[in-house]
């Protein structure tokens, strides 16, 4: 009997001991699991660096690596072509410098425009200026223009995420002042609540202010890197507020009602034009995929056509007339509000 009941005890004990230790492990995977899963939730990348211990320059040197304000100008049409791509880069959160991605273009534009001349000759075409026109055109719609089509979007699509954001940033920051905040404290509030690309673009003025530079200059530099109306309308607020005086939380409370009367105008503005921006779209954008689609499946479709002499200066023609069109579409749905 005896036997019997310390045979119980002990197996209660070794029961009880495994449930405690699973418990535990248990809890402590779902609190780590939590807390990962929080902190990658409302965190964005200015905090993720300071968190893996990078310094304040270096997240710095980071975020602001394709700033369209720095760097060097080219002159003319080369230095707003080079700013807008730097602008795109930055906007779509691509580290990759405008130099880099030139010189890769340039690369894979050299590989496969050699590549499809190969295979084209083995293929016994005759190598016509008209054929050599086709494989130059086919080489740069794959190796610039798609890659530009794409970072283009991109960079679009977050700039409109930036724009959303703002109005709510302004919430956050009328009722931190509200609240007691100094101004500083109120923008490192938003570096701690908003996510990207908001959370790490006030994270970037909040540093630049720290070293010694002025608010107002640091707001306007974040809106030239943005190209965003809303963000000037702030920096204006914040200029006039220093020198006339003021409440400020009430100055901005108003603004951001503005800006989202301003959104709603716009949202109804792009409704009405969609048909419009749409069309554009597919005009800028159908006429390269169609001709890469259509040349990788079937080459013989423009090879067989490229030895005709009036081929020589009709395709020139076209592209231009392409390039004509684009400019004209762009600037009759490029609506301001």
């Amino acid at each position: 009997m005896t036997e019997f009941l310390d045979s119980q005890i002990g197996r209660f004990l070794i029961l009880l001991v495994i449930f405690a230790s699973v418990f535990l492990l248990a809890q402590v995977l779902l609190r780590v699991g939590v807390q990962n899963r929080a902190y990658s939730a409302a965190i964005n990348k200015r905090l993720k660096m300071i968190a893996q211990g990078a310094d304040r320059e270096r997240i710095h040197a980071v975020l602001l690596k394709n700033d369209p304000n720095r760097g060097p100008e080219a002159p003319g049409v080369l230095g707003s072509l080079t700013r807008s791509l730097r602008r795109n880069l930055m906007m779509a959160a691509l580290s990759v410098s405008p130099m880099l991605i030139v010189l890769y273009m340039a690369i894979f534009f050299v590989i496969l425009t050699i590549l499809v001349l190969f295979l084209v000759w083995i293929s016994n075409f005759t190598l016509t200026l008209g054929v050599i026109q086709i494989i130059v055109a086919f080489a740069a719609s794959v190796s610039i223009g798609i890659p530009l089509l794409v970072v283009s979007f991109l960079a679009h699509r977050k700039q409109k995420k930036m724009q959303d954001q703002f109005p709510v940033a302004l919430d956050i920051f009328v009722r931190a002042l509200r609240s007691g905040h100094p101004v500083a404290s109120a923008i490192e509030l938003l570096t701690q609540e908003m996510e990207d690309p908001i959370g790490s673009e006030f994270g970037v003025v909040a540093d630049e202010v720290s070293y010694g530079a002025e608010l107002t200059d640091a707001l306007d530099a974040m809106a030239e890197r943005w190209d965003l109306d809303d963000i000037r309308m702030f920096v204006v607020s914040l200029s006039l507020q220093n020198e006339t005086g003021g409440n400020l939380a009430e100055i901005l409370e108003n603004l951001a009602e503005v800006i989202r009367e301003r959104q709603t105008l716009y949202l109804k503005v792009r409704a009405l034009s969609s048909e419009g921006r749409m069309t554009g779209w597919l005009l800028t954008a159908l006429p390269i995929i169609m001709f890469v689609l259509l040349f990788s499946i079937n080459p013989p479709f423009y090879l067989e056509v490229a030895s005709d002499p009036i081929f020589y200066l009709s395709f020139p023609a076209l592209i231009v007339w392409y390039f004509v069109g684009l400019f004209s579409i762009r600037n009759l749905i490029n609506l301001e509000v």
